[in-house]
């Protein structure tokens, strides 16, 4: 699928157009992705900063999306688990950028070589818009090379 479009269709997912969440850049080899969040009023929590669950949200996919394009049908790619530390309220827009370099696919691909599976954690800063860290994530993800048949 086209980053184009890939972009269009989550930007309209439920999940993430019910609390703003969208990806405002992508490129084409789906090598490079940010997400922003603004805060509204139905996604921030009762002391009016930005609510826990949508910054953890706005991480939760996407590793695993990219990866998933970038090494090709012959891996299984699952988002297995996440951990999220919160480092100072959120307020106004969020971001979040996510990367795949060169040396994190040669890495996966010489770990599942034999068909073995490898956990990768892979982390993310949520920023605020003078650059501060909001939240420090780290996704784990399950990545197995697929047997022959």
């Amino acid at each position: 699928m086209k980053a184009v479009w890939f972009k269009w269709l989550i930007n309209c997912y439920p999940p993430y157009w019910g609390t703003a969440i969208r990806i405002s850049k992508i490129t084409p080899d789906y090598r490079y992705l940010r997400v922003e969040m603004p805060l509204r009023w139905y996604n921030r929590n009762y002391v009016g900063v930005h609510f826990g669950g949508s910054l953890s949200s706005m991480t939760d996919p996407f590793y695993m999306l990219m990866l998933i394009h970038n090494l090709g049908k012959e891996y299984i790619v699952w988002d297995q688990s996440g951990s999220i530390e919160y480092r100072r309220p959120g307020r106004g827009r969020v971001t979040a950028e996510f990367e795949v370099t060169d040396t994190l696919l040669a890495e996966i691909q010489a770990h599942t070589e034999s068909g073995d599976k490898f956990i990768k954690p892979l982390s993310v800063d949520v920023k605020n818009e003078d650059g501060d860290v909001v939240a420090h994530v780290t996704r784990n993800l399950y990545i197995r090379r697929k047997q022959p048949r």
